[in-house]
Formats: C-alpha cells, sequence, structure tokens
C-alpha cells in the first residue's frame, strides 16, 4: 500500500467508527430507563378525556367531561358533571351534575349532588354539602354540616362544622364549629367564636361577628 492510501485509510477509519457508533447510541437512549414509557401503561383511554381508577369510580358516567375519580366510589354517580377531581374512597360519591369540584380525602364533598366550584380537601371534608358553591374546606371535618350555604371558607378540623349559611370565614381548629345560620362571620384561631353566641337568638345563629383568639 502506498503511502498516499495509507493515509487516506487512516482517515477514513475516525468517520467510519462515527457512523457506527451513532445507531448504538441511539439504540441505548432508547433503551435507557427514562426514555422508556412507564408499564403497565395507564389504563386511560376514556372518551371525553376522564380518568377514572378504582371499583366503581365514574361508574354511571355519560357526558361529563375532564373528570378524574380515583378510589373506591369516587364520583361513582357522576353522570353529566364537568372537571371535577375527586381522590379518596366515595370523594364526590353523589354527585351527579356538578361541576367543577375537588375533592381529596375520604368521603370529602360524599354527597354534593349540583353544587359547584367547591374544594374539600380533608377526611370528610363538605361532607353534606348538596347544592352549595364556592365553599371550601381544608381540615378533617371542615364545614361537614354544610349543605345549601356558599361561599363560606372553613380552614382547620372542624372548622365551620355545622355551618349552613353564606359567606363565613373560619381559620382555626373547631373556629365557628356551631355556626348555623350565621352569616358573615370571621373567626380567626382555634375555637375562636366556637359558639358564635353574641346574638340573642341564641348559639350558632348571629352575623356579622368577627372573633380572634388569642
Amino acid at each position: 500500500m502506498t503511502t498516499l492510501h495509507l493515509r487516506e485509510s487512516i482517515c477514513r477509519s475516525p468517520l467510519r467508527l462515527a457512523f457506527l457508533l451513532i445507531p448504538l447510541a441511539l439504540a441505548c437512549f432508547a433503551l435507557s430507563p427514562g426514555a422508556q414509557a412507564v408499564s403497565p401503561p395507564p389504563d386511560g383511554g376514556y372518551p371525553n378525556g376522564n380518568t377514572a381508577e378504582g371499583n366503581n369510580a365514574l361508574l354511571n358516567l355519560t357526558t361529563g367531561q375532564f373528570n378524574t375519580a380515583v378510589g373506591l366510589f369516587s364520583l361513582t354517580l357522576n353522570t353529566d358533571g364537568d372537571s371535577n377531581t375527586g381522590v379518596g374512597a366515595s370523594a364526590l360519591r353523589n354527585n351527579t351534575t356538578g361541576n367543577q369540584n375537588t375533592a381529596v380525602g375520604t368521603d370529602a364533598l360524599r354527597n354534593n349532588i349540583t353544587g359547584f366550584t367547591n374544594t374539600a380537601n380533608g377526611y370528610q371534608a363538605l361532607y353534606g354539602n348538596n347544592t352549595g358553591h364556592g365553599n371550601t374546606g381544608v381540615g378533617a371535618a371542615a364545614l361537614s354540616g354544610n349543605r345549601t350555604g356558599n361561599a363560606n371558607t372553613g380552614v382547620g378540623a372542624g372548622a365551620l362544622a355545622l355551618n349552613n349559611a353564606n359567606g363565613n370565614t373560619a381559620v382555626g381548629s373547631a373556629a365557628l364549629a356551631a355556626n348555623t345560620i350565621g352569616q358573615g362571620n370571621t373567626a380567626l384561631g382555634a375555637g375562636a367564636l366556637s359558639l358564635n353566641d353574641p346574638d340573642p337568638e341564641g348559639p350558632g345563629t348571629g352575623s356579622g361577628n368577627t372573633g380572634v383568639a388569642v
């Protein structure tokens, strides 16, 4: 082999090597854990953007869209409701046509039927809500007795537990816990306005009160 041919062969060798290594690198990347899809693949495949996982989750769905149900009996009676999320056993269990509700926790928003834009986070949070809308309950049994009240916020275990009125805000464990029909109250701190009894009509009926526990 002449010196010229030897040099050409040496120059070609790195190029040939590169052509051999590129497919090998691509094959390794395809087999790497980060590039693989999850196995087994997600269930998915439900029409109208719905997701369900758990016995009887979204069992009665008809035309509802973009619902997510994870847990035994979660959203099981939902038919036409849209954009609801139920995570936990019996979360939003009885919801039928309510929209844009979020329930995280066992029995959260369990009895909601037509209420909309409610958020419940915690065991039995907003448990009894039926037609109420725009409520937020965070904490075990927060707003658990609310059925038709609207625009209430209860943060803390048992906050506004018996409430069935509108526009109350309670932050703290058992804050405004006994309020029933009083409206427009604000309570901050554990046990604040727990009996809500500054009103002559009796416990749980006072409106427009502000209480701060110290």
